[in-house]
């Protein structure tokens, strides 16, 4: 296998995947990114990498060409946003005719134009069986006229040491030949929430730490009070029934289960409290959730690195399935 591997990550966001496939030993050509904040994330802790802030839609085809250069790029990889769906589906309605899926096909125009070896597609779990599985088909489709192999997969986190249930589906893409692997689960056993972060140091609420991103939200007196009812995995109805809220949403007043994987990380999480501590989980046990490392800093508003943190590929994850683009490459070699 040749000494450097290439990819190129688009979607980057604050860069859970570009972290993984840096660990497993790829060197980044360039990656793409359009929210401000979260590309002030992905510099302070990419400072090597080259990162375009911009629209992909505006990214032209001869700007990809010379952001490519001469180099040969081994895969390509991404999560582009995809709202042209829902639980229920739009039978009867093409997933890629969608003008809300045109990220998705700007991800498509990418490849086309970069002919990487592999490509790497992450979305939500849903994509895998939206439309009675037809628009799964219609992506495999398109990426076969490219002359790529296609498959693809559902991936639960915490089978991979991830402490959270979080399922996605992963596309691989293969040019050389017809193989495809997917990473192997690693952990029969699942990571609890509480084996992840009760390290971290305990905080009241409106607290703050020396530990980057580690600072708590204010609650209101209100809120803390009903909380405090509240025991470890619990909800609402352990709260006392004269100040029992009656209504709302109900991914409120309830605690995480400390024995167990945490619920999948979302842009907002302000809503669940810690298992033992009375406040809502910090932006640095997220991202421990999450595993990015504690050096990773997020910069931003709290909102916008809640957001950034529950739009990443867990790093962990990343790795696993660049390791599998590894031996993919190297088991292509050997057939040609």
């Amino acid at each position: 296998m040749k000494n450097e591997i290439n990819y190129i990550d688009l979607f980057s966001g604050a860069g859970g995947m570009s972290l993984g496939f840096d660990q497993a030993g790829f060197n980044n050509i360039f990656s793409l990114d359009i929210e401000p904040s979260f590309c002030e994330t992905y510099k302070a802790n990419f400072p090597s990498h080259n990162l375009i802030q911009k629209d992909i839609a505006k990214l032209s085809n001869e700007e990809i060409k010379i952001l490519k250069g001469n180099k040969d790029i081994d895969v390509v990889i991404g999560g582009p946003p995809c709202q042209g769906f829902s639980m229920a589906g739009n039978i009867g309605r093409k997933f890629i005719d969608d003008s809300r899926n045109q990220l998705f096909k700007e991800f498509a125009r990418v490849v086309e134009i970069i002919q990487p070896k592999y490509f790497v597609m992450e979305n939500v779990a849903r994509l895998h069986t939206h439309n009675k599985g037809e628009t799964k088909k219609e992506i495999i489709a398109l990426f076969n006229k490219m002359n790529y192999t296609v498959e693809c997969k559902v991936l639960n986190t915490a089978d991979f040491g991830i402490p959270q249930i979080r399922n996605r589906v992963i596309f691989i893409g293969n040019r050389i030949s017809s193989k495809i692997i997917f990473p192997k689960k690693t952990f029969e056993k699942h990571i609890s929430i509480k084996q992840a972060i009760d390290k971290l140091p305990k905080l009241d609420s409106g607290q703050t730490s020396k530990i980057p991103n580690h600072i708590s939200m204010n609650h209101s007196e209100q809120m803390l009070e009903k909380m405090s009812y509240v025991s470890d995995g619990g909800n609402r109805n352990e709260i006392p029934e004269i100040i029992r809220p009656k209504s709302g949403d109900v991914r409120k007043y309830i605690r995480y289960k400390s024995s167990e994987p945490s619920v999948c990380v979302t842009g907002d999480m302000r809503k669940i409290f810690h298992y033992s501590q009375n406040r809502a989980l910090t932006v640095r046990e997220l991202a421990t959730i999450q595993t990015f490392p504690l050096n990773f800093v997020f910069k931003g508003s709290s909102i916008s690195q809640q957001q950034q943190v529950g739009n990443s590929v867990p790093p962990i994850l990343a790795k696993e399935i660049a390791l599998t683009i590894k031996k993919m490459m190297k088991d292509d070699e050997q057939i040609s």
